[in-house]
């Protein structure tokens, strides 16, 4: 008897690792052809968008950090190594997991591995909140519980399913037509790997409405739109029937920022924004985003960028014009 159970254990056993190697090898299979797909489509360093909502990047060399506004959004890197920071908080993936956003923030992101061999090669699939809440509604995920504020980016392993369904997404690129009709069941597909998934918490924290993370969403929003006025924690916390104190502490548990550094990161962002597309001096570009004080503004954005506000952008400039060459 005991050498029967031995027997089938060792079977389970070697059922489970022909299942862990037939999963590696279809991983390593897709990996190898969304890096050839993505690589046929964008052939110089740059970001395109092969289809709405989905973007290619490729980049032959390590970056400095970039400085941008983050959107909800999945993220899986087919080539090369990436770092992105949000507030104090640092997040580095590769071909082996994927990013997910579900807060628009101001965040900075580097590239790590990238030569003119092996380029970095990347994607980002925009994710529309309305679309997770129906996915969720449809498979009947249970809506997250309590009202913990949940951090609006992660980075988790990208299991076989979720690659897989992400391999097919970008094929639809070679049938216009099948695109049509498959590219939404597809994405539904991909949601509904993610609200299964590590992030899947996160994810229904952001589509519910209720939680703090919802009020939170909110008021980002609400910082976005009026970076230039002068900020009100009081009246914002109170809009959403928050205390001020209760405010602060969701606020950063979701951004990984006070509400005061938010703000101070997108209006830097304008400003620079402003200098480099509209050709605005640093003074005028600094009372356009709300600051009062040019010098007190020169000393934030050095701090920031690394270097006074004219003289980043004409670095910016020259990178751009050698870039182009």
């Amino acid at each position: 008897m005991n050498a029967t159970r031995t027997s089938e254990k060792s079977d389970r056993a070697l059922m489970n690792d022909l299942q862990t190697k037939r999963e590696a090898d279809r991983s390593q299979a897709n990996r190898e052809e969304l890096t050839e797909r993505i690589a046929q489509v964008i052939v110089q360093d740059g970001t395109i968008e092969p289809m709405k909502g989905l973007h290619f990047y490729r980049t032959s060399s390590p970056s400095e950090c970039i400085h941008s506004v983050s959107i909800p959004a999945f993220c899986v890197i087919a080539q090369g190594s990436k770092e992105v920071l949000l507030g104090s908080d640092r997040y580095q993936y590769d071909p082996m997991q994927y990013l997910l956003g579900t807060v628009e923030l101001p965040i900075a992101s580097r590239i790590l591995e990238a030569t003119q061999e092996k380029p970095y090669l990347g994607l980002r699939l925009d994710l529309d909140p309305t679309l997770v809440s129906s996915a969720m509604v449809e498979v009947g995920t249970p809506l997250a519980q309590g009202s913990a504020s949940v951090k609006a980016i992660d980075v988790s392993p990208l299991d076989a399913n979720l690659l897989d369904a992400t391999v097919r997404f970008v094929r639809l690129l070679d049938s216009p037509a099948e695109a049509h009709v498959l590219a939404s069941l597809i994405k539904r597909e991909i949601i509904y790997r993610l609200l299964m998934g590590a992030q899947g918490n996160r994810l229904r924290q952001i589509a519910v409405l209720g939680g703090y993370t919802h009020h939170i969403a909110r008021a980002v929003d609400r910082l976005r739109k009026d970076s230039n006025q002068p900020l009100r924690i009081e009246d914002i916390a109170r809009e959403l029937g928050m205390s001020v104190s209760g405010f602060h502490h969701h606020f950063k548990a979701v951004t990984a920022m006070s509400p005061l550094q938010f703000q101070k990161q997108l209006r830097l962002q304008e400003a620079r924004r402003l200098m480099l597309g509209q050709n605005l001096d640093a003074t005028t570009a600094a009372y356009q985003v709300g600051y009062d004080d040019p010098s007190h503004f020169n000393r934030e954005y050095k701090r920031q960028f690394g270097a006074p506000p004219m003289r980043d952008v004409e670095r910016l400039r020259e990178v751009a014009k050698i870039g182009s060459t």
